[in-house]
């Protein structure tokens, strides 16, 4: 019997639609049955008791709304009856206990990585080109198109192949053909961007080379070519400073130029290009070696969440996220403003008082520069967030909370800071997909799990992102995009622990080099620095 509502926790007053409902349907539901009193898209809440104005709401087992209407049996929630709300966190009140799942199959598991030498072992070999401000992007996007294409490291897109038919005025198939070599076998080049380095506050510069830094100590990149102007408030020294306060010891390669110094554009390029293929062939020739598993850092993010993200993708990756924890590993779960309302859950899981304590102080300092700027953490749900069901930022926090499973958290850490110990770590970040994804990967995380209900091609230069759907629809209709996806714990086919084992063997296969991700296929390296300002 095909199952049409589901209530997560006992004690939740709502039931989540697993398929459309029409008004007048009586369902059969825990002993009881249920009027449907509105039509009902899937992946919408329905009340399960009489609500008046003020009563509360409760799913995932917390306060995840109020009533702002009366709210009968049966019908649907909306942004016009229901509005967000969460319960207040002040102190730890508790250390919650953890039964860590069955390990028994991983614990002798390995993955083929790049050994760094300090202790750091990649999932990737890249070597970064990148600016420290924004004067030099057009230098680095020179030498992305000279290196991309002289190394072939972008083949001809069906789109390229369109046009060149259209100039031609051939058939698509018929276009002449750009020929296509693999110079090297072993090693990507990657490119970033940004608009600062310079400008705004000194602070924001700061930042952006500590998270530069954070990029470069990755285990995923094996060197690096930086150019930098030479007047700029990022200079070579702050650069340098922050490098060093994150790896003392690093031995990596890491080529600088300083235009300012160097004379034409011409000059320095040709100097670049000369220095940068020599590096590049020495770190080609790096092996992949077995590691284990302890050795990955596992960033846990979700974009595009739809009313199923929190009861299929995000406990799955949660549940990889355990199995890591417990192997030795570290997951890293961010997007503070989507862990608004489950925050006392969190507290009570920090290790270390002084952790809750931060936990909580980043949390406050966050929402009260949300709200002096006229905003809060009660704007962070998306018109397509709302559009699929999730019409509070309580409500979308509780389901996103699901990506760090239920192990003990053993760091909470800021925007830029480097992961440093194995367990469960939180980092402080904005919930916009790539400045999240960005902050992630600029603190160590060598490979991104990314739920999605609605499909997103977010992608990072260095680090590979798994896109994970929480429903069967968008993987059929995103096949490009989607890597794995859990529709089948919807409909009952598959368990959170089944899912959750599959996507680590998943995780470890790409790791390996096995699979490529979709984002990585696409070539989508998206990079964007926060900065600090109010970002939800």
């Amino acid at each position: 019997m095909e199952h049409k509502l589901i209530k997560v926790q006992p004690e939740d007053n709502v039931a989540i639609a697993l398929v459309g409902l029409v008004q007048g349907d009586k369902i059969a539901f825990e002993g009881e049955d249920i009027i449907i009193l509105s039509d009902t898209k899937a992946k919408h809440k329905i009340t399960m008791v009489d609500l008046a104005p003020e009563d509360k709401i409760y799913m995932y087992g917390v306060l995840v709304g109020k009533a702002v209407t009366e709210i009968k049996k049966g019908d649907v929630l909306t942004v016009d009856n229901v509005k967000h709300q969460s319960t207040p966190v002040k102190e730890k009140t508790e250390t919650t206990g953890w039964t860590p799942p069955d390990i028994s199959a991983w614990k002798d598991r390995t993955f083929m990585g790049y050994d760094r030498g300090d202790g750091q072992v990649g999932t990737a070999n890249v070597w970064l080109f990148f600016p420290l401000v924004f004067c030099e992007n057009r230098n680095v996007e020179l030498l992305k198109e000279v290196f991309e294409k002289e190394l072939s490291f972008n083949k001809t897109s069906s789109q390229r192949q369109l046009l060149r038919s259209l100039v031609h005025g051939t058939a698509q198939t018929d276009a002449p053909e750009a020929p296509n070599r693999e110079v090297f076998d072993n090693i990507d080049v990657r490119f970033i961007t940004h608009q600062g380095g310079c400008g705004g506050m000194r602070q924001d510069s700061d930042s952006l080379a500590t998270l530069l830094a954070g990029y470069v100590n990755n285990p995923n990149v094996a060197g690096a070519t930086i150019l930098s102007l030479g007047c700029q408030n990022l200079q070579v020294e702050t650069f340098n400073t922050a490098l060093r306060t994150i790896n003392p010891d690093i031995k990596k390669p890491i080529l600088i130029y300083e235009q300012q110094a160097m004379g034409t554009v011409d000059e320095m390029l040709n100097t670049i290009i000369k220095e940068s293929f020599a590096a590049i062939k020495e770190a080609n020739k790096i092996p992949r070696q077995p590691a284990p598993l302890s050795k990955l850092k596992m960033g846990l993010e979700c974009g595009g969440s739809d009313g199923f993200s929190g009861i299929s993708a995000n406990p799955a990756l949660g549940y990889a996220s355990d199995l890591l924890a417990a192997l030795g590993g570290s997951p890293i779960l961010s997007e503070f403003p989507e862990l608004c309302g489950v925050e006392q859950e969190l507290v009570n899981r920090c290790v270390n008082e002084a952790d809750a304590q931060r936990f909580m102080e980043l949390m406050k300092a966050y929402e009260n520069a949300a709200e002096a700027a006229g905003s809060g953490f009660d704007m962070n749900p998306s018109p397509g967030n709302i559009k699929d069901g999730l019409i509070t930022d309580a409500m979308k926090s509780a389901g996103a909370a699901k990506k760090g499973g239920t192990s003990p958290i053993q760091a909470v850490l800021d925007y830029g800071e480097y992961v440093t110990k194995p367990g469960l770590n939180l980092l402080c970040t904005p919930g916009n997909d790539v400045e999240s994804t960005t902050g992630m990967v600029g603190s160590g995380a060598s490979v991104v799990l990314f739920s999605t209900g609605l499909g997103t091609p977010t992608g990072n230069p260095i680090a590979p992102i798994i896109k994970v759907s929480s429903n069967t629809l968008v993987a059929e209709k995103m096949p490009d995009i989607i890597d794995i996806e859990t529709g089948a714990v919807v409909r009952g086919e598959k368990t959170i622990a089944e899912m959750g084992n599959e996507i680590l063997e998943y995780v470890v296969k790409v790791a390996s080099g096995e699979i490529i991700s979709k984002a990585d296929q696409m070539n989508q390296n998206d990079f964007i620095h926060w900065k600090r300002g109010v970002s939800l």
